[in-house]
């Protein structure tokens, strides 16, 4: 229960530091770590982030690349550092 638990605050705290900007994407991954998808919720958000060529500080890919192996979801991030920008 404590990993689960590690796991959603992992993904909520990417989250709120994210460059998403629609709150129905927001909401999307909010309701997937609240039905226990995590590693959904993840996927979706950095999906969406590709998708939405939204740029990312090295940082935040950082943290992006800890979180996805830590999730066992390294497909995820896949193109993700063509959008740093620091």
């Amino acid at each position: 229960m404590e990993h689960y638990l590690y796991l959603r605050d992992l993904v909520s705290r990417l989250l709120e530091d994210s460059p998403l900007t629609s709150e129905e994407v927001v909401e999307d991954v909010r309701h997937l770590m609240s039905v226990g998808e995590e590693e959904l919720a993840f996927d979706t958000m950095c999906s969406w982030i590709f998708e939405d060529s939204l740029p990312i500080t090295s940082a935040y890919h950082d943290r992006l690349v800890a979180a996805a192996r830590e999730l066992g979801t390294l497909n995820s991030i896949t193109r993700l550092d063509e959008l740093v920008e620091d």
